[in-house]
């Protein structure tokens, strides 16, 4: 045994080690023969014990390779039957519980299916319907003009028609044709404009917000998204409080919404690794692409605003930075300033901001960012990028889901962190200027003067062009210069506290001035703040592009700030075509029979809206003697419920009261 040596340089050739031999041949019963030498060749094809016991697991991992395609469609045809049992299980349950389900799966099978026949007949169906689209393409030069006809027509009925009921929505019909005018005045190639682009985006935000604002079905489903994100998000509690405990995460900002940042960006970069959001990245530009004839480069940059921030965007599209025209990288920079980031929505919707309304002004952001960019920068030069096949998208880097969600958040410290500074910065900023305005106006004698009351002044005119009342203008204007001049968190926290104040059920005015906005223009407001077009995202932009593309930086800062106002124009375009399409909903039908039911113990939006109803058709008489007219004549519990309003609200008829 002292001679003998351990080499692992026999091992790696697939040698046994001698050490092992030598210990055999000690274990040998006493008076036993050695066995014959044999070379080492024959005690290398001798068969161990190990590999007698791996020899099944070999013979199965050959199998396995062997009919991999026949073991896969196997195992999918078991999970396909064990779903489809499940899915009939719960509709069979209950079907208006599963009706969410069915939506998601009637989807599913509907894009799987198309794939199936794009790959398999994709060819066959083009060739088929080669003839149809040769005589379409001839017929096109004179049926274009037949559908655009169509289409005015259409339009100019509809308008008609829909505001002699509401005619506050040709207000915001007026505001869309002067922001497009103006943009279009701002044009850099007046000539050039694709007008096929700009109408089609146009048509398309317009088609979208119908389907979401107007129609049943739109409004239930993105008000059904927005609940089920909302309650998504919930979810971050679970962590932040664990961290922070549940008295910080109650009572501080930065441990209530802050977390949601950080759980929504390990979710996104969770979809990314699986490929999700690639997948519908890439359908939502190829329906922008065709439909507005622009480049697969710059369509799918906006597309993916919809769901990331404006530095995020750009990668999906950062091999080809640096040959992309200035035109296409205006309509890069354009989508980042129109839209919002996933991650941040969801602290918006954490404020109280209307979910559906967020996710339905990203979504319409996108094709009007695209058609407005190329109105204000048209396409003068040959750009790279007329095909398909060129452009596409890579899944990540990550090994596994774990590393990929790890990653995300990660990733997303550096974005909270910006976002705390930010909020820090700009909020004491804000206060010193309000302190410094206030200390120059008492000089002359001008009371409370501050960048609020300057941007109402200044802003009034856009707010009202937007769709929002004359006395809402003011508050709105605010909103929209803290937007631009700050940033558009503090201006949707702002938005927030007029929310809770409506519906706390606050009186609209006090001491001179409202503490709410009504539902039309919290709604407008809404879509005008929905984007990331203030002063601050000029750096931000730059310092992305700049560190992608390098040797471009001079180009990119001699467009950016085009492409900022275009953003926040395409933010206020957003926010008119809600104007026009905006319905009130659930509002009290019946204020006298709600007012006879209401408990009063705490007020509300609702009972303050029945309240100002009711003192409306109540009447003082000179000798103090109250009457009531409209609905509420002859109704015994009218008095009881102005008794119960006078309680909580002031009026002049109050005084009546015994």
């Amino acid at each position: 045994m002292e001679d003998v040596r351990i080499s692992l340089g026999d091992l790696e050739k697939g040698l046994e080690n001698t050490a092992f031999d030598s210990m055999e041949e000690e274990g040998l019963p006493e008076g036993a023969q050695n066995p014959p030498p044999e070379n080492r060749e024959q005690r290398a094809e001798r068969p161990t014990f190990w590999r007698r016991a791996a020899r099944p697991v070999s013979w199965a991992r050959r199998v396995c390779k062997a009919h991999s395609k026949v073991l896969r469609k196997v195992f999918l045809g078991l999970l396909c039957a064990a779903y489809l049992a499940y899915f009939i299980t719960a509709c069979w349950l209950d079907f208006q519980r599963a009706i969410a389900l069915v939506v998601i799966t009637g989807l599913v099978i509907f894009f799987v299916g198309w794939g199936f026949i794009q790959k398999h007949c994709g060819a066959k169906l083009t060739k088929l319907l080669s003839p149809c689209r040769k005589c379409f393409l001839k017929s096109w030069p004179w049926l274009k003009w037949v559908f655009w006809l169509a289409v005015l027509v259409g339009l100019v009925t509809w308008l008609a028609l829909d505001t002699s009921k509401r005619p506050e929505q040709l207000i915001s019909f007026a505001g869309l044709c002067a922001f497009v005018l103006f943009l279009f005045g701002c044009s850099k190639h007046h000539a050039a404009v694709p007008w096929r682009a700009v109408f089609w985006g146009l048509g398309l935000e317009f088609v979208l917000g119908i389907f979401i604002i107007r129609t049943d079905p739109g409004f239930e489903a993105f008000q059904w998204l927005g609940n089920q994100i909302q309650t998504f998000l919930s979810y971050t509690t679970a962590g932040s409080s664990f961290v922070f405990g549940d008295t910080l995460i109650k009572e501080a900002f930065a441990f209530q919404a802050l977390p949601i940042v950080v759980f929504f960006s390990c979710v996104m970069s969770i979809l990314y690794y699986v490929g999700l959001m690639q997948w519908l990245i890439l359908k939502i530009s190829w329906l922008l692409q065709i439909t507005m004839g622009t480049t697969p480069t710059e369509t799918l940059s906006v597309a993916g605003n919809i769901f990331v921030g404006q530095t995020e965007a750009p990668l999906l599209v950062l091999p080809y930075l640096a040959d992309m025209t200035l035109s296409e990288v205006h309509a890069v920079m354009t989508g980042g300033f129109a839209t919002i980031a996933g991650s941040v929505m969801g602290a918006y919707m954490s404020f109280g901001i209307d979910p559906s309304s967020l996710i339905a002004a990203s979504v319409m952001a996108a094709p009007c960012a695209l058609a407005m960019a190329k109105l204000v920068y048209p396409e003068v030069e040959e750009s790279k990028f007329k095909s398909k096949e060129g452009v596409k998208l890579s899944r990540g880097a990550e090994q596994n889901i774990l590393e990929a969600a790890s990653n995300g958040a990660a990733a997303s410290v550096g974005l909270v962190a910006n976002i705390a500074a930010n909020l820090i910065a700009f909020l004491a900023v804000l206060k010193f200027i309000n302190a410094a305005l206030s200390w120059f106006g008492e000089l002359v004698n001008i009371k409370e003067l501050s960048f609020q009351i300057i941007c109402s002044y200044i802003l009034m005119p856009v707010a009202f062009l937007m769709g929002a009342d004359w006395a809402d203008s003011p508050l709105v204007a605010e909103l929209l210069g803290i937007k631009i001049f700050l940033n558009e968190f503090v201006a949707y926290e702002q938005l927030a506290t007029y929310k809770k104040n409506r519906l706390s059920g606050l009186e609209e005015w006090s001491g001179g001035r409202k503490q709410w906005i009504s539902m039309r223009a919290e709604t407008i407001t809404t879509f005008a703040l929905c984007g990331f077009a203030n002063l601050s995202s000029i750096g931000i932009m730059l310092g992305g592009l700049t560190s992608m593309v390098p040797q471009r930086k001079s180009e990119f800062a001699s467009i950016v700030l085009r492409a900022l106002l275009t953003g926040a124009c395409v933010s206020m375009l957003n926010a008119c075509v809600s104007g026009i399409l905006y319905v009130p909903r659930g509002e009290v039908a019946d204020c006298s029979a709600f007012l006879s039911t209401a408990t009063f113990n705490t007020t509300s939006y609702d009972i303050y809206m029945c309240c100002r109803q009711l003192f409306a058709n109540t009447v003082l008489s000179n000798n103090g003697t109250l009457s009531f007219t409209g609905s509420w004549v002859g109704l015994e519990l009218s008095m009881a419920s102005l008794t119960q309003c006078c309680g909580y609200y002031n009026n002049t008829v109050c005084a009546g009261l015994p």
